[in-house]
């Protein structure tokens, strides 16, 4: 079975990618998605014991939880030591399954993929890009959203440029989305005519 990572910076469509590797048929797993879940089941207590009043109704608040560790290296680093874990369970069970099912390819989104070395265990990168300018309108037109919170974000990350060049793929979202899809077909192709 063929390991595909997905990654690009905050604002560059891996949301979207992620979603067109889906209707070609390739089984995604998304880290985003796990956290999602992960902050209304079994990791809302653990988070709520790290930092008491960020979680309501035994949910998660994102938007307290990310007031509470913006700008705190330390608190970062804590929750993500309690939640990394967790995606990681999360992940080999769905890379089992898909494995046990046979299935040629699968997707994993994973937005900190080379910040947190996990390049190594993959087989193919596909890193999406767009310029500096349209990643920033996207971002800033996001709820919730401040120019301090996205340089925030922006600090965490690889620069665009160093992940384009460790990619295996690059796709670029700059343009209309069926631009970006053709270009995604191509490699869902390439990837699974691969030797």
């Amino acid at each position: 079975m063929i390991l595909v990572g997905l990654t690009g910076s905050i604002g560059m469509g891996k949301t979207t990618a992620a979603k067109a590797f889906a209707a070609l048929g390739m089984p995604v797993h998304s880290a985003d998605d796990a956290v999602h879940a992960l902050y209304a089941g079994r990791a809302a207590p653990k988070v709520e014991s790290l930092f008491p009043g960020t979680v309501r109704d035994g949910v998660v608040d994102r938007a307290a939880l990310g007031t509470r560790v913006l700008g705190d290296g330390e608190a970062l680093a804590a929750l993500e030591a309690l939640v990394h874990p967790m995606v990681r369970e999360e992940e080999a069970a769905f890379i089992a399954a898909e494995r046990a099912k046979g299935t040629p390819a699968i997707l994993l989104d994973i937005p900190l993929l080379f910040e947190t070395g996990r390049e190594k265990a993959l087989d193919k990168i596909v890193v999406v890009s767009a310029p500096a300018d349209i990643q920033r309108e996207r971002v800033l037109s996001r709820p919730g959203m401040s120019a301090q919170k996205f340089e925030a974000i922006l600090e965490k990350q690889m620069p665009d440029a160093e992940k384009r060049a460790r990619a295996d793929y690059v796709i670029d979202t700059s343009g209309p989305v069926e631009e970006t899809r053709l270009q995604i077909e191509a490699v869902h192709q390439a990837i699974l005519t691969v030797p």
